[in-house]
């Protein structure tokens, strides 16, 4: 691995955890004491930054720093997107028991409503 893809892998996974954080730039370089525009050249793999600023981003970010060295796919992705990207997968696992259990509801909803309908006033 060359250094320039180094950078740019921890530039985009710290770009990825903060965003997962929902930290701005902004509020997350006030966190760690540096300025908005190294923040920047760091995320866009244009600076290295020092040990001890990586410490505090990984704290920052709540995570060990080895995993801001992993590559893309192990930075967890928004909840949301997770839910899309499984979707097939879970509704394969849980969609007939889902529907069954929909299903028994709208029966049981619909027997209340009818019994209700068939009592004298």
């Amino acid at each position: 691995m060359t250094d320039k893809e180094l950078r740019l892998m921890l530039g985009q996974n710290i770009k990825r955890y903060r965003a997962y954080r929902k930290l701005s730039q902004a509020d997350f370089a006030e966190k760690v004491d540096i300025s908005i525009p190294f923040l920047s050249d760091i995320e866009n793999s244009k600076k290295w930054l020092s040990p001890l600023t990586l410490v505090k981003m990984a704290e920052a970010l709540d995570v060990e720093v080895y995993e801001l060295f992993k590559p893309e796919a192990a930075v967890p992705d928004k909840p949301a997107d997770l839910l899309e990207k499984y979707t097939a997968d879970i509704y394969s696992l849980f969609g007939q028991e889902l529907n069954s259990k929909l299903q028994e509801y709208l029966d049981k909803l619909n027997n209340t409503s009818s019994s209700s309908s068939l009592r004298p006033a």
